[in-house]
């Protein structure tokens, strides 16, 4: 995922476990950072639906098992390095709080976003790509939440219909910024 979040401009924070924590707008604001991470996550989505098929093949059936949730929301972090034993980046705050409620109410081989994102992605011309989930969810320290399913589209083929190229020289500074993640 990491060629891709340099592609997509998307700075990795970090790695916990099984956990990829990336976020866009940061260190500077970007009023597209909510349509570049729902395309973040596809491109994501798809590659892990790529190297599953792949490593059916190599390994057998059970792989397929192997699959990904994503959870995104957007709104205001703080930002900061934590010190240690190896000085870290990190990201604070409600919205990473919301984000993380995303990804674990979710269901695997899905996207969920917040209300907050899907607003961002609608106010970008692109209700297409999302519709709302059916029933709400239950978020620890959030109470019920309206959420909504980002479509993956074709992901049978392994690359996302969104394929665009950038440079990346995204620095991160301790701050407060608004961003998706």
């Amino acid at each position: 995922f990491d060629e891709t979040a340099k592609k997509r401009r998307v700075f990795k924070v970090e790695t916990v476990g099984d956990c990829y924590v990336a976020v866009a707008g940061l260190p500077d604001p970007r009023k597209d950072h909510a349509v570049v991470m729902a395309r973040f996550a596809k491109d994501c989505m798809h590659q892990m639906h790529s190297l599953t098929r792949k490593l059916e093949v190599s390994l057998g059936p059970d792989t397929a098992d192997l699959s990904l949730r994503i959870g995104l929301h957007s709104g205001p972090v703080t930002a900061g390095v934590l010190r240690g034993e190896r000085s870290r980046f990190q990201l604070f705050g409600d919205t990473m709080n919301t984000a993380a409620r995303m990804e674990s109410n979710g269901i695997r081989g899905r996207i969920q976003i917040s209300q907050e994102t899907s607003d961002l992605l609608a106010d970008a011309g692109k209700t297409q790509w999302f519709v709302a989930r059916e029933d709400t969810i239950v978020a620890k320290g959030k109470g019920e939440l309206n959420t909504f399913w980002l479509s993956v589209g074709d992901v049978g083929k392994g690359r996302s219909t969104t394929d665009t190229t950038h440079s990346s020289d995204d620095v991160l500074a301790p701050n407060n910024y608004n961003s998706s993640v």
